[in-house]
Parts: C-alpha cells; sequence; structure tokens
C-alpha cells in the first residue's frame, strides 16, 4: 500500500510539474481580450497556384461567414479547410474529415435549417451542393447536383425556403441569379436573370487600378452576398480588383432577390483604401453578437503576387433611411470585439505611437531596413541578416506613453512553404523600457505553440514606457521578416486641434474632388469623410504625412458633403463642419 500511495503521489507531482509548465503556453494561445486589430490574426495557409515558379505566399480572401447553432463558419478562398468561431474574435482551424474543395475559389455558404451548405466557386468545371449537420468534424455530403460554371456564387435561401444562386466574375458581363428547386435536389432553374453590372463612367469608385487611376481596363465586379433586412434585399458586390487599395463593397437593393434592383447612392458601402492594410472588398455580412452586422471581406498585400491577401472585419449597420453602411474609419486600429455588449465595433480610441518613430535592429538584409515596421505600410518590411534568436527590434517613442497594445505583422520573405502546413509557431517576447536600460515583459510569447502571422496582443493593463524591444525566439520561414511592429496607446500631449484651410474642389470629371488643407506640426494623418449627406459621412480615407488627397471615388448625379479631422498619437481632432459640394 504504501508503494502504491508513492506512485499516486509520484503521478500526482508529474502531473502539476506538467500544468505548470504548460501555462504560459496556454496563456499565449487562449488569451481573451476586449478588441481585435486588421487584419485578421488567423492561421493563413499558403497557396499553391503554380509551385514550378516557387511563389510561397500566405493568403486569406473572400471570406464566407455563416452562423450555425450560435457559433460561426469561415470559409475562405484555397484554404483546404475552414475557421469555427463562437464569438468572431478568435478563429480556430478546421480539417475536415471529408474534403471536396482543395482548390475551390470565393466559395458561398448557407446556414438552412439543421446544416451547413457549401458551394464552391470553380469556373472551370461543376460542383455539387454539399451539406452537413456537424460542421466541427467536417462530413460532408453531396447533393446529387451538378451546377456548372459557378464563379464567385452566392446560395441564398429565403424565409419561405425559395432557393437562389447567384453568380459572376467579370469586367463585362453582370451578375447573375437563377431559382433553385430546394425540393427537388436544388435543380436549377432555366431562367437566368441578369441583375445589374459595373458603370465605371457614372460610378467612379468601380474604375480598375491603385487608386481607380487605370484609364485603359474596366473594373471587376465579383463576390455577390445578398443580405435579407427588415424584408428588403441588400445585393452586395465586389469592385474594382481585389489586389487594389480602393477594392470594395458596393450596394444594391431591391424588394425581391431577383430584382429589379437600384444603387445605392452611399457607395461604396464598405470601402477602406488608405492606412496600414487597404481593402474591404468581396465579402459577406453575419448577423453577430449583440444584434450587429458583421462584414468580413479581403485586404490586399500583393507583395509576393497580386493574389497575396489578408482578412478583415467591420460593423455594418442600416440607416433610418434603409441605406446600407459600415464604419471602415481607422479601420486597422483596435476596436472593440464584437461580444463586447454596447460597443458594436466602435473604434476603442487608442492612437498609433510607433508611426515613424526611430528604429534599431540587429541586423539587417539587402537593405530591407528596420524602418519598414513604421512606415504604416503592409507591403514594406524588414529582413533580418540570420533568423535566430539574437535578433531584435527597438523602438523608440520619443516620449513615455501608456501602452494598451501591440500588433506584430510577419512578412513571407522567400518562405518556400506551400499548402497547409503543420507545425508552424511563432515565438517571441516584447519588452518595454522607461529609460531603454532596464526592461519589463510587455508580451510573452516564449513557449507559444500557435501560428500568429498578424498576432495582435491587447495588454490588459496599460504599461507605461518610452522604448520597445522586440525578440525572436522562433519563426516558422526561413528568413525573420516583418512588415508592422505597431504599438498603439495614449500620448502624454494635447489632441490636434481642427483642420485649417480645409478646400474641396469637385473636378470637370465628377467622379473626382480635390480636396487640400493646411498640415500642422505634430500631426501624423488626417481622415478624409465624406458622403451623401451631414449626417451620413460613412466613408474615410486615412492619409499619413501629407495636406492633400485626390479623390476618384464618386458618383457622377450625387451631391456630397466632406469633412477632415486630424490625428496624432496625442488623440484626434473635431471634425470641420461638412461641407457641401454638388
Amino acid at each position: 500500500m504504501i508503494e502504491r500511495i508513492k506512485i499516486y503521489r509520484g503521478y500526482f507531482l508529474l502531473f502539476y510539474a506538467l500544468l505548470f509548465c504548460s501555462i504560459p503556453a496556454l496563456r499565449a494561445q487562449h488569451t481573451q481580450t476586449s478588441t481585435y486589430c486588421n487584419p485578421l490574426n488567423i492561421d493563413y495557409t499558403y497557396m499553391v497556384y503554380d509551385a514550378s515558379r516557387n511563389l510561397s505566399y500566405r493568403s486569406g480572401a473572400d471570406p464566407a461567414v455563416v452562423k450555425f447553432r450560435g457559433e460561426y463558419y469561415m470559409f475562405v478562398t484555397r484554404s483546404m479547410g475552414y475557421w469555427h468561431s463562437t464569438d468572431l474574435a478568435s478563429w480556430t482551424f478546421i480539417a475536415p474529415e471529408k474534403w471536396y474543395f482543395q482548390g475551390s475559389n470565393a466559395p458561398a455558404a448557407h446556414n438552412y435549417k439543421d446544416s451547413v451548405l457549401y458551394v464552391a466557386g470553380d469556373p472551370s468545371g461543376s460542383m455539387s451542393i454539399l451539406y452537413t449537420d456537424n460542421p466541427k468534424r467536417g462530413d460532408w455530403k453531396a447533393v446529387p447536383n451538378i451546377l456548372n460554371d459557378l464563379q464567385d456564387p452566392d446560395l441564398f435561401i429565403d424565409d419561405d425556403g425559395q432557393a437562389y444562386m447567384f453568380w459572376g466574375s467579370s469586367n463585362t458581363y453582370p451578375l447573375r441569379g437563377r431559382k433553385l428547386d430546394r425540393t427537388n435536389r436544388f435543380q436549377a432553374d432555366e431562367k437566368i436573370v441578369e441583375l445589374f453590372k459595373l458603370d465605371g463612367d457614372k460610378h467612379g469608385w468601380e474604375r480598375f487600378g491603385e487608386n481607380h487611376s487605370d484609364t485603359v481596363l474596366k473594373g471587376y465586379m465579383e463576390g455577390a452576398w445578398l443580405t435579407k433586412h427588415n424584408n428588403k434585399y441588400y445585393m452586395q458586390y465586389a469592385a474594382p480588383g481585389t489586389e487594389f487599395n480602393v477594392y470594395g463593397d458596393g450596394v444594391y437593393t431591391s424588394d425581391s432577390p431577383l430584382g429589379p434592383y437600384e444603387y445605392a447612392p452611399n457607395n461604396p458601402v464598405f470601402y477602406k483604401p488608405g492606412g496600414f492594410a487597404n481593402g474591404a472588398g468581396h465579402g459577406s455580412t453575419v448577423f453577430g453578437p449583440d444584434n450587429t452586422y458583421w462584414h468580413f471581406a479581403s485586404m490586399a498585400l500583393s507583395v509576393n503576387v497580386n493574389w497575396e491577401r489578408r482578412l478583415c472585419m467591420f460593423p455594418a449597420f442600416f440607416d433610418k433611411d434603409g441605406l446600407m453602411y459600415s464604419n471602415t474609419s481607422f479601420g486597422d486600429y483596435p476596436h472593440y470585439a464584437p461580444s463586447v455588449a454596447g460597443k458594436k465595433g466602435a473604434f476603442r480610441g487608442w492612437m498609433l505611437l510607433s508611426f515613424d518613430k526611430p528604429v534599431k535592429a540587429s541586423s539587417t538584409f539587402e537593405g530591407y531596413s528596420p524602418e519598414n515596421i513604421t512606415d504604416e505600410s503592409i507591403k514594406t518590411f524588414w529582413v533580418a541578416a540570420k533568423n535566430d534568436s539574437t535578433q531584435w527590434l527597438e523602438i523608440d517613442l520619443q516620449k513615455p506613453s501608456a501602452v494598451h497594445a501591440i500588433q506584430l505583422n510577419y512578412h513571407d520573405f522567400k518562405s518556400d512553404l506551400y499548402g497547409r502546413v503543420s507545425g508552424l509557431y511563432h515565438r517571441y517576447v516584447i519588452e518595454g523600457s522607461t529609460n531603454g536600460k532596464r526592461w519589463s515583459t510587455l508580451v510573452d510569447r516564449s513557449n507559444s505553440l500557435k501560428d500568429v502571422p498578424n498576432d495582435y496582443v491587447e495588454l490588459g493593463q496599460a504599461k507605461t514606457v518610452r522604448y520597445i524591444r522586440y525578440k525572436n525566439i522562433h519563426v516558422p520561414t526561413p528568413n525573420l521578416a516583418i512588415s508592422g511592429l505597431r504599438v498603439f496607446g495614449s500620448g502624454q500631449g494635447k489632441a490636434p486641434g481642427a483642420v485649417k484651410s480645409f478646400n474641396v474642389k469637385r473636378l470637370p470629371d465628377r467622379r473626382d474632388a480635390l480636396i487640400s488643407w493646411k498640415k500642422e506640426k505634430n500631426v501624423q494623418g488626417h481622415n478624409v469623410l465624406w458622403g451623401i449627406a451631414p449626417d451620413k459621412l460613412y466613408n474615410s480615407w486615412m492619409v499619413y504625412n501629407d495636406d492633400s488627397l485626390h479623390l476618384k471615388s464618386l458618383g457622377v448625379d450625387q451631391t456630397y458633403y466632406f469633412s477632415i479631422e486630424a490625428f496624432s498619437e496625442n488623440g484626434i481632432s473635431k471634425r470641420t463642419p461638412a461641407v457641401e459640394v454638388k
């Protein structure tokens, strides 16, 4: 009996020793936060489009998010699986038992009764409608019905049980729709209805190119997604191209799923052309916590290849006039998480402390300088000369500031990884100091087993520091490359004053406006806001270190109102009174 007790005691002590040792790793993987920050931090899959060219890059795009039994599932282009969440903020990858969607682009998903339905977009072939009543397990089954040439499909089943399929991805053809017979294996009705197509001559934001500047090619219309709200149908669509900073989602409305549809005057509805990470197109809208809609979409990275993308989410709303709108202002700064009651995704108020601040690094490879981590561009990056645990970065915030959160964005520089790679993880430590000599730990990922390409960490309790130091331990790629070490919090100075000499000139091409203002000292940047009424300034463009913006997003026949605000690490100015521009 005594020997048996000794054995049990040994097991008991071993169990607690293992538990104690695992606590840092558990903390690193399961930290609950009240905020989130775009781009979303999920374990993006490495794409395999043309492995012979050795183009290694992560990507997440065209998200289809559905609510099922009070939880959420997100299907993403070519991801070899999908993600699950209980709160729309923390996502876990699911590798399903049966997987039919190896190369599926722009998938469609829909929650109907007690199953999740899925359709893969594949313009070069055919695909059945698939379903499961256990998406966590992923035992997908196929409805024996073939649907052909589904480019960017959207499956929608109305309250009366009538099913519809919408699709289209083209710079020539319109979005199309047709009825499906749900009672007869989703057989498609012979009648195909053309809904609408792009009109770049009237709608400036639908023009192709970075900043809508391409005057030769036409924009692409794609990514249909239908939302029903208060018995009105809101057909969302993406334009003008997924690789551009101006990729966004517009809306047409109708009293019937197959139209006729009317162009929304406040388009584009989801639009984020400025800031660290750009784009808010080809998305889906889901009814989430706290009775708030959330729009998930694609952001452009487009460094290794054009199709290198990340995911984002923004709150979506409907105003008293039935207009669908969003708030993408400070859209890649921390916002309240969907589960925080009463906040509805509002901006947290934590400003960027690290913008254009001096940086030192342990080493640099081939001119990829450390200054790139504070220039607020996801397209530029620092590469260390070696990838080992001696590498570090140090930012001087220049003044003591209260740090609330940190976002660390890794970059895939010659990563040479392809597909869904198991066992990837990042380990690092971030420290803070008031004098550059004595350091305290702010973020401890030293024992993490999690893959965090766009890691966002809320500190919980603010720490007042002047210096921030990143210390590398492990990255899963051959090279240590970082595009942004972004520090958020509160400076100790005064917020900027109201902007002076604000001027808006609508150009002969009425799709364009030239906007200018006086740039004051100690101001990081400005948000230009516009909309179709003084109380409907739903669109915004974040501009750093400049005093003008050539806006090319306007509708020819629409009157607009403009305002502007300045911001710095110390806060945001009052907005100027809205200026009417006919």
